[in-house]
C-alpha cells in the first residue's frame, strides 16, 4: 500500500490488487468453468500480461544464503519460474479434475497476494464469452448535431438529419475524454476486449466510490476502520459495433446492494459522457435511444449494426440477404407459359389428388407468413428478441350504423377526392400519408373518442419466430396483421398510434 494517498482525478491503474479473501473474487471465479479458469491462468502467464498479472514465485537467495524452505502446511507450494507454472497449467488441461481445485490453486497458491483489476476484467469477459446472454443491452444511435444558426434566438442545438458524419473512434483518445466526464469523487477502471463471436469492441467500466486511485480504495479495511467501498462497486459494459453509428450499453452490475436511483444516475452519466468523449471541435454528437433492448447481441447487430438489415425487417428482409443480393428495383419478368415443355415433376403434380379445404388453408397461411416475415422470424436464425412491449393508443372503433343526413354528400365528396388522388402520383400520395401520420392530424378527433389503455407484452426465447408460427398455424391472420408484429420496426418497446409505431417516419428509426 502506498505510504501517502491523496485525492486525484486519475483513473484506477490496472495493477491494483484486490485481496483474495474478498467474497466477490471467489464468486467471480466460481462462475467460470474449469477449462476457462485454466485458459485464463495461461493468459495471465503470457509475457504481455505479466506486468499486471504477476504470480507468486519462490524467492531466490544469494549464494551465501540458504534457499527458502517450503512451508509443510502450504497446500500449493510456489514455483521458481514462470515456465514451470505454464507447464503446470498446460498439464492440467490434459488432466481431469474439479473446478474447486483450480480456484483454490489460483487464490491460495499462485496468486495468493491478490488479483489485479486487469485480471478481474479478464474474468468478467471470460464469463461473458461463456454466457453471451448474461447482459441486457440497450441500443443507442450516435447522431451528429448541427450548431445553432446566428439568427436563432433560443440557441438550441438540434440533430442534423441530413448529415452522414460518423465519429472517429480511437480507444486511447476516447478514454482520455471520457475520464474528464467522471466525477472527482468516483474512480473508474477501463478495459477493452474484442470477443471472438461478435464484430464488436467491448469496453468494461469498473466504478468505485473513492477519491483515491491507490490500494487504499480497494483494501479490505481503510484507515478509519470502515468497510471498503469495493462491495458497492458497479460495472457497466459498452459495445461499439464495427462500421455502425450505434452503441450498446448495459445496466450497471453491482457487487453489493445498490439503489435504483443511483443506478439510473450512473447510466445517465455514461449516456451523457460518451457523446462528449466522441465529439471533436466543430463535430458534436449525441446519443438517442432506439427503443431496442435485448440480451442477444446477434439481434442487436442485425437490427442496429453495420449490415443491411437495419431498416429491412419483416418481409423486407429478403432484400437484406447478402447471398441473393436482391433489390426492390429489380425487374422480374414472368416466364411465358409455352416457353418450356412440362417436366415429369409437373405431370406428376397434376396427377396427384386434389387438395382438401384444410390443406389449402394451411398452404395459404404458410405463404402469408413467408410474405410477411420473409427471411426473418426463424427459430434457428439466432436473432431472437426475448421481450417486446407495446402500448396501444388507438381510439376504440366508432360504430357506422347511425349516419347523419349529410352522409351522402360526404360520400360524393370523398369519391371526388379519391378520383383526384388516383390521377396524382403514387409517390406523392405515400408522402402525404406519411406526413399525416407523423403530424397526428387526427389527434383532436381522436381525443373525443374513448381510448382504452391496452398494453401488450410478448415474451419468449424468440418473440417474432413465435408470431410467425402462429401465422403458419392459422391462429393469427397474416393478411390483417400489423407490420410491427413482424419485427420490421426494429424496436422492442413502442407506442402504436394509427396502427404504426410512433417515431421518426413512423418506424422508430
Amino acid at each position: 500500500m502506498a505510504r501517502l494517498s491523496i485525492p486525484t482525478k486519475a483513473r484506477l491503474p490496472s495493477s491494483l490488487c484486490v485481496e483474495t479473501s474478498n467474497p466477490a473474487i471467489v464468486k467471480s471465479l466460481s462462475r467460470l468453468s474449469r477449462e476457462s479458469l485454466i485458459s485464463l491462468a495461461l493468459d495471465w502467464l503470457d509475457e504481455n500480461a505479466l506486468a499486471n498479472a504477476a504470480p507468486h514465485l519462490r524467492q531466490r537467495r544469494h549464494d551465501d544464503e540458504d534457499e527458502e524452505e517450503d512451508d509443510p502446511d502450504d497446500l500449493y507450494p510456489p514455483y521458481q519460474s514462470i515456465n514451470e507454472l505454464r507447464k503446470l497449467y498446460t498439464d492440467m488441461q490434459q488432466q481431469k479434475g474439479s473446478k474447486r481445485d483450480v480456484v483454490g490453486r489460483i487464490l491460495e497458491g499462485d496468486w495468493r497476494h491478490g488479483l489485479t483489476l486487469y485480471q478481474l476484467a479478464m474474468v468478467d469477459f471470460s464469463y461473458l464469452d461463456e454466457h453471451p446472454t448474461s447482459q441486457r443491452w440497450t441500443a443507442y444511435s450516435i447522431l451528429p448535431l448541427k450548431p445553432p444558426s446566428k439568427d436563432a434566438e433560443d440557441g438550441v442545438i438540434k440533430v442534423d438529419d441530413k448529415s452522414l458524419a460518423i465519429p472517429r473512434f480511437h480507444p486511447s483518445t476516447f478514454l482520455q475524454n471520457l475520464q474528464l466526464q467522471v466525477l472527482p469523487d468516483v474512480k473508474a477502471h477501463y478495459h477493452f476486449y474484442r470477443p471472438k463471436d461478435f464484430a464488436v469492441l467491448l469496453l468494461r467500466i469498473f466504478i468505485i466510490d473513492s477519491p483515491y486511485n491507490t490500494n487504499l480504495a480497494l483494501s479490505s479495511v481503510d484507515s478509519s476502520g470502515t468497510a471498503t467501498n469495493f462491495s458497492s462497486s458497479r460495472t457497466v459494459y459498452l459495445a461499439f459495433p464495427d462500421g455502425s453509428p450505434s452503441l450498446y450499453i448495459t445496466r450497471s452490475q453491482a457487487t453489493g446492494p445498490i439503489s435504483l436511483g443511483e443506478s439510473k444516475s450512473l447510466h445517465g452519466l455514461i449516456v451523457n459522457g460518451v457523446p462528449k468523449a466522441l465529439s471533436r471541435p466543430h463535430e458534436r454528437y449525441t446519443l438517442k435511444s432506439t427503443n431496442l433492448t435485448s440480451r442477444n447481441l446477434d439481434a442487436l447487430l442485425d437490427k442496429k449494426g453495420p449490415g443491411r438489415g437495419n431498416a429491412a425487417g419483416g418481409g423486407w428482409s429478403i432484400y437484406a440477404n447478402e447471398k441473393t443480393k436482391k433489390s426492390p428495383l429489380d425487374t422480374v419478368l414472368p416466364t411465358p407459359p409455352l416457353a418450356r415443355e412440362p417436366s415429369r415433376s409437373d405431370i406428376a403434380r397434376k396427377r396427384r389428388r386434389s387438395m382438401t379445404k384444410y390443406d389449402r388453408e394451411a398452404k395459404r397461411a404458410k405463404l402469408a407468413a413467408k410474405a410477411r416475415f420473409g427471411d426473418s422470424g426463424l427459430v434457428t436464425d439466432g436473432k431472437g428478441l426475448e421481450r417486446v412491449e407495446i402500448l396501444m393508443q388507438d381510439p376504440f372503433p366508432a360504430s357506422n350504423v347511425l349516419q347523419d343526413p349529410g352522409s351522402d354528400e360526404d360520400e360524393r365528396q370523398a369519391s371526388a377526392e379519391r378520383l383526384v388522388d388516383r390521377r396524382r402520383s403514387k409517390v406523392n400520395a405515400v408522402l402525404r400519408q406519411a406526413r399525416a401520420d407523423v403530424e397526428d392530424v387526427n389527434d383532436e378527433e381522436d381525443a373525443s373518442r374513448w381510448t382504452p389503455t391496452v398494453r401488450l407484452a410478448f415474451q419468449g426465447s424468440h418473440v417474432f419466430a413465435g408470431i410467425r408460427q402462429l401465422v403458419e398455424a392459422g391462429i393469427v391472420d397474416g393478411k390483417r396483421m400489423p407490420g410491427w408484429m413482424t419485427g420490421e420496426e426494429g424496436v422492442s418497446t413502442g407506442v402504436v398510434r394509427h396502427g404504426r409505431i410512433r417515431g421518426r417516419g413512423g418506424s422508430g428509426l
